[in-house]
């Protein structure tokens, strides 16, 4: 059994100056940059806010996991190329959302434990395991640890997809969406989601 992984395409690295020339096109053509409707201006683009968005989804017998790249600080983006699907064990991952750091060591620190686990039973972890391990952690820090998770994984009982939020509480769903953009992807989720879809049908969808 296996569980496909989506990545958006790796950006070039570096600084990106597209959008000061773009605005320097704008301007000499009349156009203010990110003036308000009543500037009496034509308006150009203005700044949009966007955050994290990360899914997961069940088809036949595997879970597709996805997740933007985006890390931002405010309206600031900070990381064009960041990872936001993380191993916890080779085959459980988890996509996290919220403050990159918080995601990251929670991560981290329960991936070591199902490590140990292993190690001490001899035998494959299990998606339940995982989701127990990460919502007492976090249920103890009462929601100071920004971490919002998709968990996805089979193992001996099958596919398994879990949304847990930063307090603690855990939902069991064919498809989560979570995130600061989970709504417009519950919006195509609930449009273009049925039973038993095949695996490039699923991954076509989180795409989407």
């Amino acid at each position: 059994l296996t569980i496909s992984i989506m990545f958006d395409e790796p950006k070039p690295l570096g600084f990106s100056f597209e959008n000061c020339k773009r605005n320097a096109l704008l301007t000499s053509r009349g156009i203010v940059v990110g003036a308000g409707s009543g500037s009496g201006s034509a308006t150009g683009p203005v700044m949009r806010k966007t955050g994290t968005t990360i899914v997961g989804v069940i088809y036949k017998d595997d879970v597709v996991l996805g997740a933007d790249t985006r890390a931002t600080e405010g309206p600031i983006v900070a990381d064009k190329n960041c990872k936001k699907i993380h191993y916890l064990a080779p085959n459980i991952y988890c996509c996290g959302a919220g403050t990159a750091a918080d995601t990251e060591n929670t991560t981290d620190l329960i991936s070591s434990q199902l490590t140990l686990h292993r190690l001490t039973t001899n035998k494959e972890s299990r998606v339940s395991t995982a989701c127990t391990l990460l919502k007492r952690m976090l249920f103890n820090y009462q929601g100071h640890v920004s971490a919002a998770l998709v968990l996805g994984g089979v193992d001996v009982k099958g596919p398994h997809l879990y949304s847990i939020h930063p307090h603690g509480s855990v939902d069991a769903l064919p498809y989560v969406t979570m995130g600061s953009g989970s709504l417009a992807a519950m919006a195509v989720f609930e449009a273009g989601y049925r039973m038993d879809m095949a695996e490039q049908e699923a991954i076509d969808l989180v795409h989407r």
